[in-house]
């Protein structure tokens, strides 16, 4: 039996995810000052300017080698999973086109600026949750994908 890929839709997600990431952190770059925000929703959403160079939280601050590497370890990783596991199940291969977009649009960041522009300032239940951006929205939502994708093949299995 052909084994069936759904390479157009994928790579039109990563594409399209990608564009609209780099889109809005070239916006925010050239149009607000770090530290400048802009209340959307009282309480809850700002557009605040914001700049990582480490990872989540500022982990690794500074520890751009090791990004470089991890990250195109990660994009190589992905595309092997997405040829030899996905296999007839689009869901995992949106799932993973999602990961791929988050992973290289930072990766992008990185590379030509030395930091990650984040934008996303949110205060969920009085939690003023990290600023992040699309590409870490990308990443978030790829990895709740990937669970229900596979607790879902699981639970067929059994």
């Amino acid at each position: 039996m052909k084994k069936k890929y759904y390479v157009g839709l994928s790579v039109i997600v990563a594409i399209v995810i990608l564009a609209i990431d780099q889109i809005t952190k070239r916006i925010i770059a050239t149009s607000m000052n770090i530290g400048d925000s802009y209340e959307v929703i009282p309480n809850f959403l700002n557009i605040t300017s914001h700049r990582n160079n480490g990872a989540a939280w500022g982990i690794l601050s500074g520890k751009m080698g090791f990004f470089y590497i991890i990250t195109l370890i990660i994009l190589v990783v992905l595309v092997l999973f997405f040829i030899k596991e996905a296999k007839y199940n689009m869901f995992m291969q949106v799932s993973i086109s999602l990961l791929f977009a988050g992973a290289l649009g930072n990766f992008i960041d990185r590379l030509l600026n030395g930091e990650v522009v984040d934008f996303i300032d949110t205060n969920i239940f009085g939690y003023a949750f990290p600023i992040f951006n699309i590409a870490d929205s990308s990443l978030t939502i790829g990895v709740i994908f990937i669970v229900i994708a596979l607790l879902k093949d699981a639970s067929s299995k059994a």
